[in-house]
Formats: structure tokens, C-alpha cells, sequence
């Protein structure tokens, strides 16, 4: 899996997870959980993963729909 994205701000990742399945693009989220160890103020970015021979199409459909990568 290769990281496609990274941010706090989680209306950004439900967005960039509903773009991705509307093209058939399997991704998986991570770091969702690190919000125990914070407190819930949004510090520590969550990633989101897609499989290697996903990642092109999938960084094409965040480039075309302007999504920060958050790099």
C-alpha cells in the first residue's frame, strides 16, 4: 500500500474516500484511532492508503478534483 494522502481534517478525508469509490479505488484509512492518545483536538494527520497499482489513478482523481495531499 502507498500513503495518497495525509490530513486532520476529517471532511477531507470523507471527501477524498467518496471520490475514490466513485471510481472503483479501494482505500483504507489510518490513524483513525490516534484521537485516544490526543485528547480529540485533531493534532496527528490520519493517511489514507491505496494499493500500489491504484495509486496513479487515484492521485490522478485528487489532482483533478483539487484535494490537498497534505505532504
Amino acid at each position: 500500500m502507498k500513503e495518497l494522502l495525509r490530513s486532520t481534517d476529517p471532511t477531507v478525508m470523507a471527501f477524498a474516500s467518496a471520490l475514490l469509490g466513485g471510481e472503483d479505488i479501494d482505500c483504507f484509512e489510518m490513524d483513525v484511532n490516534m484521537s485516544v492518545l490526543e485528547g480529540g483536538i485533531g493534532i496527528f494527520p490520519r493517511r489514507m492508503m491505496v494499493r500500489d497499482v491504484d495509486y496513479d489513478a487515484a492521485l490522478r482523481v485528487m489532482r483533478d478534483n483539487d484535494v490537498p495531499l497534505g505532504r
